[in-house]
């Protein structure tokens, strides 16, 4: 009943239009029950839910989100602190079931608005993201295949054959698959495998190490989504993808660096889980054919690592990234995570990392970046990393979704995209042209 609570669907499903008609219901008892002061009451709950919807805006343009603010979230907190206000005014009057109505009415509101902002985003899915813990079952992994044919023919070799998944699975890497995180306190990690990996005989494929944005957890939710729908498109090829923890909980930001503070956050992605997979994984052993990726907080360390390794990570996919880790609160990463040492920091950024690399040493690497196109704090970032990533000698590709901000729906497009321009690289699909 716990697991069944805690990964029960919120946003792909009707649980927002109950709750949301519920609170209806029981603002009109509030309203039109007699005794009746329906102007009052009206005019009480409009006056909040404005002043409500006015106050989020000031905020979102003050950048207090960290990102711009999904359009309908705004509309969503207005309504609940309407409701919220027509509920005060029925507990404080009588009869017993007006004011009951109006607990109910305070209630399911918050439940509506908090769901509805939830929605907006389109983040996170289910209760267990929301409150940072693993809720999957125990992931159980299929061997390890002896054959190992080139992966860049990958898709003109492989036959997808009768009876094989339609989608991929979901599951937690915990207990006995728990990837061993040293000195960081990483949350379990959560594994994609693609219907590919699901049958018999499968093929090798190419490793994806993803990481969500911050505040968040490693939920797999949207980005099993994506590589299910690339998987479709390509015989049920897709990489099997790792999300993993980078953040140790839903509040804390170690910047991508190993600290005293955070724990050796760097160490766990860059040795790590890098040996894990490598052991335990039926995945293709050279490295060109890994992808280091992430959303939000999760693009900027991946777009660092990636320029700091990239004799481990063949290829970078970073969704809506911060242009460099800690750009949101400086002065607190350069004393928490940098000792306060100023120009480590400056030169820890991917586009310094990028600048100093000697010549070739990024030939046959591929980065991909996409933003929202309305997403004004993070998409000026990307189209630097961009830049910079062209000029040290990255393949890049890069994708403005236009009309889209900092959502869930950017992560799901970024993806998409992203392992669609892989996939040639990655033998996943035949060569454009």
């Amino acid at each position: 009943m716990k697991q069944f609570m805690l990964s029960f669907e919120l946003i792909d499903s009707p649980v927002l239009h109950i709750v949301a008609v519920l609170a209806v219901v029981a603002v009109l008892v509030v309203v039109v029950a007699p005794p009746r002061r329906i102007l009052l009451t009206l005019a009480v709950a409009l006056g909040a839910g404005a002043a409500m919807f006015a106050i989020a805006l000031v905020l979102s343009a003050r950048n207090a989100f960290d990102g711009p603010l999904p359009w309908p979230a705004p509309l969503w907190a207005a309504a609940a602190v309407a409701g919220v206000a027509a509920g005060a005014i029925g507990v404080a009057r009588r009869p017993w079931w007006r004011r009951l109505a109006g607990v109910l009415a305070i209630v399911l509101s918050l439940a509506a608005g908090g769901l509805g902002v939830n929605t907006s985003y389109g983040i996170t899915h289910n209760l267990a993201a929301i409150l940072g813990v693993q809720a999957l079952n125990d992931a159980d992994l299929p061997p390890v295949s002896a054959a190992d044919p080139d992966p860049a023919t990958l898709y003109q070799t492989w036959t997808a054959p009768a009876g094989m998944p339609a989608k991929g699975t979901v599951s937690a890497l915990t207990g006995a698959t728990r990837i061993p995180s040293g000195a960081f306190a990483a949350r379990d990690a959560a594994l994609y495998l693609p219907p590919a990996a699901l049958v018999p005989d499968p093929p090798k494929l190419p490793l994806l190490v993803f990481m969500m944005g911050q505040p968040g957890s490693p939920d797999p939710t949207n980005l099993a989504r994506a590589l299910d729908a690339y998987a479709a498109a390509h015989d049920g090829l897709a990489p099997i993808a790792i999300v993993a923890d980078q953040l140790g909980a839903p509040d804390r930001d170690p910047a991508c660096g190993d600290s005293a503070m955070y724990g050796a956050v760097a160490t766990y992605f860059t040795q790590l889980i890098p040996q894990w997979a490598a052991a335990h994984l039926n995945i293709v052993q050279d490295h060109r054919y890994w992808i280091i990726g992430g959303y939000s907080n999760g693009g900027s360390c991946a777009a660092l690592w990636g320029a700091q390794h990239p004799d481990l990570w063949g290829n970078i996919l970073d969704v809506s990234g911060n242009e460099y880790p800690g750009s949101e609160h400086v002065d607190e990463t350069v004393k928490d995570v940098f000792g306060g040492d100023s120009a480590r920091f400056n030169a820890s950024t991917p586009a310094a990392i990028m600048a100093a690399a000697p010549a070739g040493t990024y030939a046959g690497h591929t980065a991909v970046f996409t933003w929202g196109g309305d997403d004004q704090t993070f998409g000026p970032g990307q189209q630097r990393n961009a830049a910079a990533a062209t000029a040290a000698g990255f393949d890049v590709a890069t994708q403005v979704f236009d009309g889209q901000g900092h959502t869930g729906a950017v992560l799901d497009d970024g993806v998409n995209f992203g392992v669609g321009a892989l996939g040639a690289a990655l033998g996943l699909a035949a060569p454009s042209g």
